[in-house]
C-alpha cells in the first residue's frame, strides 16, 4: 500500500520559515512527479509547487522565491522549503506523487502562521 507521509508542519510567526518533508513508500520513486498542494478553509485546494524525475521545478507567479520544492531520490522523500511565511499562507499541505495514471496523495500536514 502507498504511502506519502508529510512532516515538518506547525505554528510559525509571520516572516517565519518552516521546511515541510514527505517520505514516499514507493517501490521506483525517482519516476514520479511529485507534488506540494495546500488547501485553506474554504478554499479549494491549489498546486504550490512540482518536481519532475528530472529536478524540473514548477511554482505559481505568486510564490516564486519564497518555496522551494526539492527531492531525494535515494531517500524517496520530497521537501518543501518555505520562507517569508505570511498569514495568508496558513492551510494544510498535502504532499502528491503522480506517474501516468497512478495518484496519491498524503493525509496533509497543517501549517499555521500567525503571532
Amino acid at each position: 500500500q502507498v504511502q506519502l507521509v508529510e512532516s515538518g508542519g506547525g505554528l510559525v510567526q509571520p516572516g517565519g520559515s518552516l521546511r515541510l518533508s514527505c517520505a514516499a513508500s514507493l517501490d521506483h520513486f525517482s519516476p514520479y512527479t511529485m507534488g506540494w498542494y495546500r488547501q485553506a478553509p474554504g478554499k479549494q485546494r491549489e498546486l504550490v509547487a512540482s518536481i519532475t524525475p528530472g529536478g524540473t521545478t514548477d511554482y505559481p507567479d505568486s510564490l516564486k522565491g519564497e518555496f522551494t520544492i526539492s527531492r531525494d531520490n535515494a531517500k524517496n522523500t520530497v521537501y518543501l522549503q518555505m520562507i517569508s511565511l505570511k498569514p495568508e499562507d496558513t492551510a494544510v499541505y498535502y504532499c502528491h506523487a503522480k506517474l501516468s495514471f497512478l495518484s496519491y496523495w498524503g493525509q496533509g500536514t497543517q501549517v499555521t502562521v500567525s503571532s
